[in-house]
């Protein structure tokens, strides 16, 4: 058995049955091995949507996703993937060809060291030297991208290794990794310090979305009866339809739901990931905040819990809500102050106005969405939008990225949800801007013959650097572009295409895409003078 047919054997015993990317000369080897095995391999059209589509795999499942490419300019097509996966907590392995090691007869050809580039990226960055070592890196490189907190690993594997006779060399089986609980000492100073909170408010981030906690997550807060909100990445991870429900922190300050957290003498932040955009910015002698996860907090100039209970979040939360549970009384302000909260974020969600709002936008995706259905946001002014007015009923259904927060990361997030559940609606929702950075994945999700549905927001700029600019009292200049025809650009691709020209048109354009199934592309130019009138005008009167 030779170093590729070890390796792909390894990668078979941790169960993975699909690997994206774009091979090269160096990987010929592991793409006959692959050939000959269980494993199917993805082409895309680019390795940056390669590595998306790896860590979305991770986010969704929790287990690695796996990406390959080949050496130099392909592996550091991976680096923006790798970051993604990195600020983003989802587990994925990335594996690079290299010339071979023993001998240079192509000299420094295309030979970076990607090694080392990849090292701030990922939890872990190292070459293969051995093919017999290749079980033993394997099993470890998905232990560690898998632990908490997740993220990348890169395998690096050279052109002569890959070739070599590997011998005998025995796989390393998978075994069970079980957190540790919180100790008692944590659970009872947590439990005192809300038990003598006036208004204890829970809030729930990045990282209490892990596809296991929905569960245990939604049991604490119908035993223990707190209000909560959430982060932008924290959306979903109970749902929306509670009654302790008040917001998402879609901005760091002034928005509606800060009126919650200013209220608020004690926070209870559950699975916050200081990568996010800060949900809410602590300053001494504000409020108390408990820290609950599964490391320790990330201590910042806006986050300083004065209190951590830190292990496996769903048994922590089940120790805590033991010792509170039928012990707070639920503050009857706090239901008047979520229907306040609600009502402004639902306003002028119906306005016929054409081009149309965002609240109308994100008002028409829900009606046609299922509870369980998916959104895939690429990065934009419309995120913004999403993560204040969407409401999720089931976790993951709002799939954002607000830790790297990169453009061109929606549709092959969406392409990876489609393939993982083909029975439920999902719609990739992404700028004009970040579309095109991607949009050759078309023809990749064309041929996997998924069930996707792509709306572009059309407004011809960089929409939300254009609001900042014009925030900030700077001239409207060098951020507006042209658009190919959409609607031909999709034919192109084998999908159908669609313009939406009327104000109602929105819902039945994406209610018929979804009925008649197959890849649909369909565009709606947007009005973004509301971001003026709503997210500074607005939010600045209720400040003052």
């Amino acid at each position: 058995m030779k170093g590729s047919d070890l390796l792909v054997a390894a990668l078979e015993n941790e169960g993975v049955d699909r690997i994206f990317g774009v091979p090269g000369e160096e990987n010929l080897d592991v793409v006959e091995s692959l050939r000959r095995s269980s494993i199917e391999l993805v082409v895309t059209r680019h390795e940056q949507p390669a590595a998306f589509l790896a860590a979305t795999y991770g986010r969704l499942t929790g287990k690695p996703g796996v990406a390959l490419s080949t050496l130099g300019p392909g592996a550091l097509n991976f680096v923006t993937g790798a970051a993604y996966g990195f600020l983003g907590g989802m587990p994925m392995v990335l594996i690079t060809g290299q010339k071979a090691i023993r001998q240079s007869r192509q000299a420094h050809f295309q030979i970076v060291d990607v090694v080392a580039a990849m090292r701030p990226l990922t939890k872990q960055s190292q070459q293969i030297v051995s093919a017999s070592s290749i079980p033993t890196l394997v099993r470890n490189a998905f232990r560690v991208a898998a632990e908490e907190r997740p993220g990348p690993v890169h395998l690096e594997l050279p052109e002569d290794v890959a070739a070599e006779e590997a011998g005998d060399a025995p796989l390393v089986p998978a075994h069970a990794a079980e957190l540790p609980v919180p100790s008692p000492e944590a659970i009872e100073r947590a439990s005192d310090l809300i038990l003598a909170a006036k208004s204890p408010l829970l809030m729930f981030g990045a990282g209490a979305s892990r596809p296991q906690l929905a569960p245990a997550l939604s049991d604490f807060v119908r035993r223990v009866r707190i209000p909560f909100f959430n982060t932008q990445m924290g959306k979903g991870a109970v749902g929306g339809a509670s009654d302790f429900y008040l917001g998402t922190a879609a901005l760091s300050e002034r928005d509606y739901v800060h009126k919650a957290i200013d209220r608020a003498d004690l926070i209870v932040t559950i699975g916050h990931e200081t990568v996010e955009k800060p949900p809410f910015l602590m300053s001494r002698g504000r409020h108390q905040v408990i820290h609950v996860g599964f490391v320790s907090a990330t201590v910042e100039e806006v986050y300083f819990p004065q209190a951590e209970v830190i292990g496996d979040i769903a048994k922590g939360l089940d120790l805590l809500a033991g010792q509170l549970e039928g012990r707070l009384k639920t503050n009857p302000d706090w239901a008047v102050l979520r229907k306040d909260i609600l009502d402004h974020i639902a306003d002028r969600a119906e306005e016929d106005r054409f081009p149309l709002t965002p609240q109308r936008i994100v008002h028409d995706v829900r009606q046609v969405m299922p509870p369980d259905g998916i959104v895939a946001l690429d990065n934009g002014m419309y995120k913004i939008w999403f993560a204040r007015n969407y409401r999720t009923d089931v976790a993951n259904t709002l799939l954002l990225d607000n830790a790297l927060a990169t453009m061109g990361a929606g549709l092959p997030s969406g392409m990876m949800a489609a393939l993982l559940y083909p029975k439920r609606r999902v719609l990739v929702v992404a700028g004009d801007g970040g579309f095109m950075m991607n949009s050759q994945e078309l023809e990749t999700a064309r041929r996997m013959k998924l069930n996707l549905v792509v709306l572009i927001i059309e407004d011809h700029a960089y929409g939300m650097i254009r609001w900042k600019q014009a925030v900030d009292g700077f001239a409207d200049w060098g951020l507006t572009f042209d658009n190919p025809d959409f609607v031909a650009y999709a034919a192109a691709y084998g999908a159908r295409g669609r313009r939406v020209t009327t104000a109602s048109g929105l819902a039945p354009a994406l209610e018929q895409a979804f009925s008649a199934g197959g890849l649909h592309l369909i565009t709606v130019p947007i009005d973004y003078s509301e971001n003026i009138r709503v997210l500074v005008d607005e939010l600045r009167h209720m400040q003052d």
